[in-house]
Parts: C-alpha cells; structure tokens; sequence
C-alpha cells in the first residue's frame, strides 16, 4: 500500500553562530542521504529563521512536521539532544528551546488553527553560539544520529498512517481516530 503524505522538516538557526547552525548541518546530511535512500514525495527540507508566520506557512497543511533547532540548556550539556511533541505536557521548556520561536509559533498557530496534524521539535545542546561557523566537537557528532531520528520519525509516520488506513477498509469496521502521538 502507497500512502502519500505531506512532510516537513524545518531547521531553525543562523550558520553563521557555530552550533546554532546544527539544525542546517542535519539538512545538509538528509539531503546527502536522500541520494541513496529517497525520502517521500512530498517532503519539504527548509531552513527558516525563528519567525513564527514563516514556520507557520512552512508547516501548514502538513501531516508531520519536525522542527530542529539549536538548544540553550541550563545547566548546559553540549551535544544533547531534546526530543518534544506536540501533545505532550510543555512543547519546550523554559531555558531549552527559544520562546519567540517554536513556541510562540505553536501558539499562534494554534489559535489560528494552523498546526500541522503532528509536531515533533529536535533540538541540540550547543556548546558555542559565538560568531562563526563550524560546530562545536559534541554538536558536530550529533549531526549523524540526528539525522537517523528524523528518518525514523517519517517512518513511524507513514506507518501509523497506513495502519489507519488499513484498520478503516477492513469489513466492519468504523477504523480508529488517528493517534496524535506517534513518537517514543
């Protein structure tokens, strides 16, 4: 079974502030793997500053979107990754992920009713945000793995997808509602 979905993976940060530019790095290497292993029509691979009319429109009309974004943890752990939801308790934390763009994005697109159907957010610890490019050490090995969770959260995806859509054609059966949460 073929399911088409729309996805988006935005990457927030400025390259020019060393490890803010961790979210562009893991574009840079899904579009490198993308080579041998497509990802599926209808993905969109964006970098966006943190304004939030601009993830807005980004991730509007999307099944799954998934933001990365630097971090600014306190107590700091470079090279640490923070994965949030959507639907769970606090879509950041105060001290992790910026106020003035994810968050304040997801609120304002609530209002409007313009979230996508499943937001996950990635973020990375940074250890460097001075000006200049090139990751710190921690941030830089984190660039690979990174990489790898968003494949397996458009995976996941497609899979519950067709799981709905596979539950609702059977004889008899009204299917379930979809599952806002589809991550670990």
């Amino acid at each position: 079974m073929t399911v088409s979905t729309r996805i988006a993976i935005i990457a927030i940060g400025d390259p020019d502030r060393h490890d803010d530019g961790v979210p562009r790095a893991v574009l840079s290497r899904l579009r490198e793997r993308a080579i041998e292993r497509p990802l599926p029509p209808g993905t969109l691979l964006a970098a966006c500053d943190p304004d939030p009319a601009r993830l807005i429109r980004l991730w509007e009309n999307t099944e799954l979107a998934v933001v990365l974004e630097a971090a600014r943890a306190r107590p700091s752990h470079p090279g640490r990754i923070y994965r949030l939801e959507l639907d769970t308790a606090a879509l950041w934390r105060a001290g992790t992920m910026r106020p003035h763009g994810l968050g304040e994005a997801v609120n304002v697109g609530r209002a409007l009713g313009r979230l996508p159907g499943h937001l996950v957010a990635y973020a990375v610890d940074g250890a460097d945000t001075s000006l200049g490019q090139g990751l710190s050490e921690p941030v830089a090995a984190t660039v690979g793995h990174l990489a790898v969770c968003v494949e397996a959260e458009i995976t996941r995806h497609r899979a519950a997808i067709a799981q709905d859509l596979a539950d609702r054609a059977r004889p008899g059966r009204t299917g379930r509602a979809p599952s806002a949460s589809r991550g670990s």
